[in-house]
């Protein structure tokens, strides 16, 4: 291997200064949504179900980046607490269609104040244009890793 195609230094490296933010955004995701007793999957789960209603446990798990399994346990969670309902049965094939009740709706008004406060806190010193350039860049890489254009 050629000293061209070594990382170089990790603070110098996308991927490594990506993760760091990824670490600190969750942290302070954690930290804030800790007092609302919601998990940040638990979170991404709401904020789905707000923009989304009627997710399947499949599309939730992808959406949320967990695994189906783990998401019965989420969306088992949130159930028990009244956050969000499920038909016992399925309308249609297996998928059992969510929905959040007014305590989940109230619940996630709440936490998603909380996270936009991070989300300003994280870009307070990039402009408008940045933040829109960045979002521009990370979508790119995104597609990259997935191989779609």
């Amino acid at each position: 291997m050629s000293q061209s195609e070594m990382l170089g230094p990790v603070e110098d490296a996308v991927g490594y200064v990506l993760k760091q933010a990824a670490v600190a955004l969750r942290n302070a995701m954690d930290v804030a949504l800790r007092p609302l007793h919601l998990t940040v999957p638990q979170y991404a789960c709401l904020e789905l179900l707000g923009q989304h209603p009627g997710l399947s446990n499949a599309e939730l798990a992808r959406g949320t980046f967990v695994t189906r399994q783990s998401m019965n346990v989420v969306l088992r969670g949130l159930e028990d607490r009244g956050l969000v309902t499920r038909p016992a049965t399925a309308p249609r094939g297996r998928e059992l269609p969510t929905v959040l009740t007014q305590a989940g709706l109230d619940h996630l008004r709440t936490a998603s104040v909380a996270i936009h406060r991070i989300q300003k806190k994280m870009c307070a010193d990039l402009t408008p244009a940045q933040q829109k350039e960045l979002l521009e860049a990370l979508t790119t890489c995104v597609r990259s890793l997935a191989g779609t254009p």
